[in-house]
């Protein structure tokens, strides 16, 4: 199968026709949070349903990381290069730190539970914005069945004060979320509530406060069809590039979709790695695959 498919002629300039998608790992059940090290040249990635954290190099293959890992989903690094992380099963959001142990960052607000961590970015204040719905305490699969204590809701932690605050709160089912390069902006991904027989299948666009703090005017960005969106990434030039149903779609700023990188499964998440920041890792079902492109991301840390 084509890897690239170029819906307007200025995709032509983002692939490379020559690159081809690489099987790097397979054989798990479901693949989530991928966050790039470039300073130990791996991949660190959630095999959910499995409770574990794997970990890939171009040198050493597939190794786990973490196992039992509390069900974790999104992962990202913090301005010191800690590994932040989301836990469906606790219910928290962490930090390892340099020697091993981990540090419950956030896991209650006002009092009550936070419901299932999802995904989570840093900004370069130090801040951290997360996403939080339900989907890891409604089944067994992801988590754990639990009761939701608030509802689904965005967060933005203080990196002085540590303290939590909602940054939107009229998410069905917050999901992925990235910043724009110059981080006048945040994407979300809204998935709806599960099982819902009618999914919503948008991304929003937010105006970040002049202080930073805060979010305005929101904004249907982009309907992605087929499947839905689910994690998503900025590149360089402020393209955002989102998971589907049929692989991943790159977008301009403007939200016109621009081409598509077609994969055997829908894919749930996708980073920016490798040595110049231009190879896509994608999280497809049960296989991570890579492929490099004509675009670099947003350099983080």
């Amino acid at each position: 199968m084509e890897a690239f498919e170029i819906l307007d002629p200025a995709f032509t300039s983002f692939v490379l026709p020559n690159a081809q998608l690489e099987t790097l790992a397979e054989g798990c059940r479901w693949l989530e949070g991928p966050v790039w090290f470039g300073d130990h040249e791996c991949l660190l990635f959630s095999d959910l349903p499995n409770d574990r954290v794997l970990r890939w190099s171009e040198s050493g293959g597939v190794s786990v990381f973490r196992k039992p890992a509390g069900f974790a989903n999104g992962h990202t690094r913090d301005r010191e290069g800690r590994l932040i992380t989301c836990s469906h099963q606790h219910r928290h959001l962490t930090r390892t730190e340099p020697d091993g142990q981990i540090t419950v960052l956030a896991s209650h607000y006002q009092g009550r539970r936070l419901n299932s961590p999802n995904d989570v970015v840093v900004k370069r204040d130090g801040s951290i914005w997360f996403t939080d719905p339900l989907y890891g305490i409604n089944t067994d699969y992801e988590g754990g069945k639990q009761e939701s204590e608030r509802p689904p809701a965005v967060y933005r932690l203080d990196p002085q004060s540590g303290e939590l605050s909602i940054v939107a709160d009229d998410f069905e089912g917050p999901n992925g979320l990235c910043f724009s390069p110059d981080e006048q902006r945040l994407y979300i991904v809204e998935t709806g509530q599960q099982f819902a027989s009618h999914p919503v299948r948008h991304i929003r666009e937010f105006l970040v406060s002049p202080d930073g703090r805060r979010l305005l005017q929101g904004r249907v960005f982009h309907e992605v069809r087929p499947g839905s969106a689910d994690g998503i990434r900025c590149d360089q030039d402020g393209n955002l590039w989102t998971s589907a149903g049929d692989g991943v779609h790159c977008l301009n700023p403007a939200g016109a979709l621009l081409g598509k990188i077609r994969t055997p499964a829908a894919v749930s998440n996708l980073t920016f790695g490798g040595r110049h920041l231009s190879r896509l890792f994608l999280c497809a079902s049960q296989t991570l695959y890579a492929i490099y492109v004509n675009r670099r991301g947003v350099p983080f840390p």
